[in-house]
């Protein structure tokens, strides 16, 4: 995936079966310096689906490991965001889940204490 020469690719990966990278979802996490810094993920081959979302619209990250991840050491992160077009994204069978988790939550934080973007939490009373 081509990016602008100013822009910096912090992290990129591929969907993995069985602990191989071949598939054609590639991810990448992508800083401009001073002005974002945004999830990309690339489906296809032949045609291509390009979705992003800003960083700073990511209010909530975990992390799904099954049998067969917890094997060949892969994960799926799922990212909850408040962007119309994709309120879950989720990093599927990635390399390294545990440390692009740590990277994804540590971006998020960063980026909403620049953007001075908060979250208001309540709880709803017992009836």
């Amino acid at each position: 995936m081509k990016f602008d020469k100013d822009c910096e690719v912090i992290w990129h990966d591929r969907k993995r079966h069985f602990g191989l990278p071949i598939s054609f979802y590639r991810y990448y996490i992508v800083k401009k310096e001073g002005e974002w810094v945004k999830f990309f993920r690339h489906k296809g081959f032949l045609s291509a689906v390009i979705d992003e979302i800003n960083i700073y619209r990511c209010y909530d990250v975990s992390m799904h490991l099954s049998l067969a991840d917890k094997i060949f050491k892969t994960g799926t992160i799922r990212i909850s965001s408040n962007d119309a077009t994709a309120p879950q994204f989720h990093l599927r069978h990635i390399a390294n889940p545990y440390k692009v988790r740590d990277l994804v939550s540590s971006l998020i934080e960063i980026e909403r204490k620049k953007k001075h973007i908060g979250i208001t939490e309540f709880q709803m009373p017992n009836s």
